[in-house]
């Protein structure tokens, strides 16, 4: 160490250029290094400079290419610190201290994976323990690009504390806080998500273009933001229309008509932003909404409250081509109706949201609430709920409008700027939640999941773990001949564990059907890193879900064989009782069957209505809150059908 010094010193001494030195923004002070994997370190300095870096003990140098690029390539450490990086080149020096040699886990994905620790479950009493965990994060600034780009936005690595562990991701918190207690090193977060984006926003441009699945696509995606605007326009226009040709629809024309008028608009859902209602997606203008109710007769004769929840945006509001005014009271927006305006039979309620919104957290414009508590219309005897998806939407494109440039208004995006300039730096694999965005091509995502996972690995340039999370419970249950988009999503996840090196977190039972981000993020994080102590770190005493492998049909029954469940099977029920199983005979008609554990890892299934079953489902809905059936050591069983027929989703394309 003491060579090494007067070495470094002397370089640093005798060299005369001036150059502006620089290193990716990924490296910092607190920041984690992986141990026992080469340690690549890049970054700009002048053309041609010579580039020296030293960290415990190790030096190593380079010459920057003519663009004045540099990388080096530490050895090897086990872990350890904190150190000191030195970085030299002429007269410059850049020193990083605290830095530690220990796992570090790329954390990606959508709104579940961003969810912050602040708003999970337990956080007050992580921020108690918070400074004795030895885990970083480094979340990576959001920022979307038609180009690859060499550096991330911004970001720097934290230590977590009291203060600042409410901003890291939850479901990477509770990960990395059961790795470090096992395994007994520092644990470095990379947080590269983003809320509501599609997988194909993370996949490369030349992946997606070798695909079979994506080849005749990729040329006509957008390169620049010109072509970006079009794109979107064509759409929303395709989608608002049904490829008809755009009428510039006017408040009092729209309030003076029918209810069935509105039959052909697209469905809209309240509460929400029209962010997430099909194409309107990154729209930033006005817009219609309409609602039709049906009412008694003896409703037309009293006066009633509107209540349209927590919106900002500037608006008008008929029944049944009536203006409203507009009342005074503070918190939810509220409109008198006066009686003689309601009639019996059908009602139009027509909103013409004549401005963007103004709150900028608030994603474009919309109606938001808690629910029917914001969203109804109230009479002296009894309420309506409003908050339901029997609402209408058009956007109003007779005046200004823009889009936003956002993730999913094409594809590879988010790779070009939030993962390829992560590319290499050293990581002990990947943890992934998404899936929800996807769901309406849940078929589609058979290729495309996969296709990302190798994408990741072939510019890493090796075979990353990597362990997702199956997306969770939203939604109404439903049975299986009803379809499920998310059931569908669900199975097309668990394919991709074909793929060597990948694992899964089951979270059905810990889901809420009535939020699609769910606030029990410490489960997520301890299953995923069981799954990461058992199958990367080859730890004993850890377990995983039971997976579906097989089903047998004889004598009018289904005996279903699960891996994962050597130590046995259990229902989470007072009285012993599985639920969650559905059979069909060759008509495919579901109907719900009767289950009872046999052997450690098997499950007789039958059913009076099916005396001839050839199909067996578990959990088959897009919220499966009956499904009951766990391991020995709590785990629960993942959804799954034997059958291969068509789902809804077959057919359902990326554009």
């Amino acid at each position: 160490m003491k060579f090494l010094a007067i070495v470094f010193t002397a370089l640093f001494a005798a060299t005369a250029c001036y150059a502006q030195l620089s290193t990716s923004k990924l490296f910092g002070n607190h920041m984690v290094l992986q141990r026992n994997h080469n340690i690549p370190v890049w970054g700009h300095s002048d053309k041609k400079a010579r580039v020296t870096v030293i960290m415990n003990g190790q030096m190593v140098a380079a010459k920057a290419d003519d663009n004045g690029d540099w990388s080096v390539t530490l050895p090897p450490m086990k872990e350890g610190g904190p150190y000191v990086m030195n970085v030299a080149s002429g007269k410059e020096l850049i020193s990083y201290s605290d830095v530690m040699l220990g796992e570090v886990w790329l954390c990606s994905g959508q709104s579940n994976m961003e969810f912050q620790l602040k708003n999970a479950y337990g956080y007050k009493a992580e921020q108690k323990v918070a400074d004795k965990m030895p885990v970083r994060q480094f979340h990576v600034q959001d920022k979307v690009s038609l180009t690859p780009e060499k550096e991330v936005a911004g970001g720097e690595w934290v230590l977590a504390s009291a203060n600042t562990v409410g901003d890291f991701t939850a479901v990477g918190y509770f990960y990395a806080k059961q790795l470090a207690q096992n395994l007994h090193v520092t644990i470095g977060l990379i947080n590269s998500s983003w809320g509501g984006t599609e997988a194909e926003d993370w996949i490369s441009r030349e992946t997606m273009a070798a695909s079979p699945e994506f080849t005749a696509i990729v040329p006509n995606l957008p390169h620049n933001a010109d072509e970006l605007k079009l794109r979107a326009d064509k759409q929303l226009k395709a989608w608002a229309y049904h490829n008809s040709p755009v009428v510039n629809y006017t408040p009092v024309e729209l309030a003076g008509e029918p209810a069935n008028f509105f039959d052909n608009w697209q469905h809209g859902y309240v509460p929400g932003a029209w962010e997430w209602n099909g194409k309107l997606y990154s729209y930033r203008g006005r817009g219609f909404m309409q609602r039709t109710l049906g009412l008694d007769s003896s409703y037309s004769s009293v006066s009633s409250t509107l209540s349209l929840g927590q919106t900002d945006a500037d608006m008008a509001v008929y029944v049944n081509g009536k203006l409203l005014n507009k009342d005074a009271t503070p918190g939810n927006t509220q409109f008198t109706v006066p009686a003689g305006t309601w009639k019996g039979g059908l009602n139009s309620l027509v909103i013409n949201l004549q401005s963007a919104q103004k709150n900028p957290s608030w994603f474009g414009i919309g109606l938001n609430g808690t629910g029917a508590n914001d969203l109804n219309i109230r009479f002296a005897d009894t309420s309506v709920n409003l908050a339901d998806g029997n609402w209408h939407v058009m956007p109003d494109l007779g005046k200004p409008y823009h889009f936003d440039f956002l993730p999913n208004n094409s594809a590879f995006s988010l790779y070009n700027s939030m993962i390829n300039p992560l590319i290499p730096y050293a990581i002990a694999g990947v943890i992934w939640y998404q899936g929800e965005s996807n769901a309406d091509r849940a078929y589609q995502y058979r290729t495309v999941f996969p296709m990302l996972i190798n994408d990741w690995r072939a510019k890493w340039k090796e075979s990353l773990p990597f362990l997702f999370v199956q997306i969770s419970a939203f939604g109404t249950s439903q049975s299986s001949n009803f379809g499920s988009n998310w059931a569908e999503l669900r199975e097309a996840q668990n394919m991709a564990l074909q793929l060597p090196n990948t694992g899964v977190a089951i979270t059905t039972d810990i889901g809420d059907a009535f939020n699609i981000h769910p606030k029990d993020k410490a489960d997520v994080g301890y299953r995923l890193a069981a799954t990461a102590l058992t199958q990367v770190y080859h730890q004993q005493g850890f377990f995983q879900s039971p997976l579906f492998t097989s089903a047998d049909f004889s004598n009018g029954y289904a005996m279903v064989n699960f891996n994962h469940a050597e130590n046995g099977l259990m229902a989470k029920d007072i009285y012993g009782y599985v639920k969650g199983f559905e059979l069909a005979g060759a008509d495919h008609k579901f109907y719900y069957a009767q289950a009872v554990i046999t052997d450690k890892n098997k499950v007789k299934v039958w059913c009076s209505a099916v005396p001839n079953p050839v199909a067996v489902r578990y959990g088959w809905t897009n919220a499966p809150l009956d499904a009951n059936l766990f391991s020995i050591q709590g785990f629960p069983v993942s959804p799954f059908r034997s059958d291969s027929w068509d789902g809804i989703t077959v057919g359902h394309k990326f554009e």
